[in-house]
């Protein structure tokens, strides 16, 4: 499985639509943002230099695994190669594992961009929130790892791109990825996974630890789109 992960990191390193959106484009954004806010707050008092560098760390993290996973899983399956994987002696969990866990790999660098940036732009933290900031952040991405995945098999090949764009796109903007979501709206942000995720954003504020209540709504929604993967796999299997 070791050698699948591997097949996969260095084949998402080599795609240039990769690097122009889950690396660069976060970044330019991450900067019109901040010159747009300046050096003020955001609503919640959290400064807008951190805020942001935190959801465009997320927007390029969780734009990296749902498009690699769910399209080149869709695509995989159009050409026949999962049909031909599950000839070999690889079981089923541990292709959709790996494909998880390479997915997820690929985050760091679109997260340490816009780090790099936020460094650069006068967001200050010690190296204790960076290293915790930046660990809670990729392991978050784990979970839309696995909602890539799940959309890889439940999506057909032509129609895999805008499904993935939709679903990325809506849960962005309910997500207060684009700016704080509060009053009703935050009601319902709260069942959006991209907002629990942008919640860590709270733990660059001095005084504030990690957001319990966030992180336990990620683990959650993980099981659920492991379990999504798996079971739309098992179906995939039956039709193949």
């Amino acid at each position: 499985m070791s050698t699948l992960i591997q097949l996969e990191i260095m084949r998402t390193l080599r795609n240039k639509r990769y690097l122009l959106f889950s690396l660069l484009y976060p970044g330019l954004l991450y900067v019109f943002f901040i010159n747009a806010y300046g050096s003020g707050n955001v609503a919640g008092g959290t400064p807008a230099k951190s805020y942001f560098m935190v959801s465009m760390a997320t927007f390029g993290a969780v734009g990296a695994v749902l498009s690699n996973s769910a399209q080149r899983i869709s695509l995989e399956r159009k050409s026949g190669w999962v049909r031909q994987l599950r000839l070999t002696a690889l079981p089923g969990r541990a292709y959709t594992a790996a494909k998880i866990a390479s997915c997820a790999v690929t985050t760091l660098p679109a997260i340490a961009v816009v780090f790099g940036i936020g460094a650069a732009e006068g967001v200050r933290l010690s190296a204790a929130r960076w290293l915790g900031l930046g660990l809670a952040l990729w392991l978050g991405s784990f979970v839309f790892a696995a909602l890539g995945v799940a959309l890889g098999y439940a999506a057909a090949p032509d129609s895999v791109q805008p499904i993935v764009m939709i679903t990325y796109m809506l849960m962005a903007v309910f997500g207060g990825t684009w700016f704080p979501v509060s009053g009703s709206l935050e009601n319902l942000a709260r069942f959006d996974p991209v907002y629990l995720y942008n919640r860590l954003a709270g733990f660059t504020q001095p005084g504030h630890s990690l957001d319990v209540t966030a992180v336990g709504g990620l683990a959650g929604f993980l099981v659920v789109f492991v379990a999504a993967a798996a079971y739309l796999y098992r179906q995939d299997t039956k039709q193949a």
